[in-house]
């Protein structure tokens, strides 16, 4: 997994604590930078109002001034939330220009250098919501003290090319850094949003750069495998986890060519019984219907399997086989009829391919 390992139901969200997205902390860092760079008075806390009227305090953890220019950080704090950015200090540096606000990338803030993302490229990876809430806070505290709104804001995390190495930016076509995220302000614990909506990025990016074929795979074995047998590039390797629903739902009205589906014999069986997360959570394989199937083409009893793994070391590969075309036959409905050509591959643990259907 990379920026989530888990996502856990909505009940579970309410008893865990929520925390603020990197866009949030950016915004407060702005507001406190910009009171010291016009008042001269240095913040020890920031409060700032978010779309759905949650109003933060941020504690400032660093604080820098010049004769030009004020640098403001704040850690970010995910809450309950396994977020990799947790404890990354987000700074902004603020200095007055002529004319416009300008949003550059500081060390650890990454660059757009493919198309398909909602930032141009050649721009800091900093997305429309995040710039839209700096933009509001500047222009509403230069009201405060009667300052034109031109300003320069660099946001740099330091450490941050690192943390990004365990994130899906470089596949997306974010190089050098992380992303300035978020559109509410919060972050959800566990929430399943954020890794849907990376999984939409993926697929923009990959409509994009005219990439044909891509691919969505429940775990790191299988995409290495499929990727290996299609010989594909990282930006086609969707990083859809459980959540194949949600992949399948956007190239529904986002299409490519060709799309494959990977994953262990488990998973892609609860995707060949119509489940649209396969998380053990929310989704299980529904042995008496996989007895079914094998008994049709006599491969044994499995109606007291433990697993799908159990059942496929009853009845051998054949089963995989009959797995692998019945999810196919799911997919292809979930994408109603789409003329995206689609074929999934099963595989065991130890990479081996254990069944195909095209």
């Amino acid at each position: 997994m990379k920026a989530y390992s888990v996502c856990m139901t909505s009940e579970t969200d309410i008893r865990l604590k929520r925390g603020w997205t990197t866009g949030a902390c950016a915004t407060a860092a702005t507001k406190a930078a910009l009171y010291s760079l016009w008042s001269n008075e240095k913040l020890d806390i920031v409060s700032i109002k978010l779309p759905k009227g949650e109003t933060p305090v941020f504690n400032i953890s660093y604080y820098e001034k010049k004769k030009k220019w004020v640098e403001v950080g704040i850690v970010k704090d995910a809450g309950d939330d396994p977020d990799v950015t947790h404890g990354a200090l987000i700074k902004v540096k603020v200095e007055e220009i002529e004319t416009g606000i300008i949003f550059c990338a500081g060390p650890g803030v990454g660059i757009v250098t493919k198309p398909g993302l909602p930032i141009l490229v050649g721009e800091p990876a900093i997305n429309p919501m995040p710039r839209k809430f700096i933009t509001e806070v500047i222009v509403e505290t230069a009201k405060v003290f009667n300052k034109s709104p031109n300003i320069k804001v660099t946001i740099s995390i330091p450490n941050g090319k690192k943390i990004a190495e365990n994130t899906w930016n470089a596949r997306l076509g974010i190089k050098h850094g992380l992303s300035i995220l978020g559109t509410t302000g919060i972050v959800r614990p566990f929430s399943c949003a954020a890794w849907i909506a990376s999984i939409h990025r993926g697929i923009d990016v990959a409509i994009a750069t005219e990439t044909n074929h891509v691919a969505g795979c429940t775990g790191s074995t299988s995409e290495a495998v499929v990727q290996s047998l299609y010989k594909l590039p990282d930006h086609a390797m969707l990083d859809m986890g459980d959540f194949s629903g949600g992949l399948l739902k956007y190239l529904r009205r986002h299409p490519v060519k060709k799309l494959t589906i990977g994953g262990g014999i488990g998973k892609i069986t609860k995707l060949a019984q119509g489940a649209k997360d396969l998380h053990s959570r929310r989704s299980q394989v529904n042995f008496d219907i996989l007895n079914d199937w094998s008994s049709e083409y006599e491969l044994g009893d499995v109606s007291n399997a433990n697993t799908a793994l159990d059942a496929l070391e009853i009845c051998g590969p054949k089963l995989a086989e009959i797995v692998a075309v019945k999810a196919l036959s799911c997919i292809k409905i979930q994408l109603r009829q789409s003329e995206i050509v689609c074929d999934v591959v099963v595989v065991d643990r130890a990479g081996k391919i254990m069944g195909r259907a095209s």
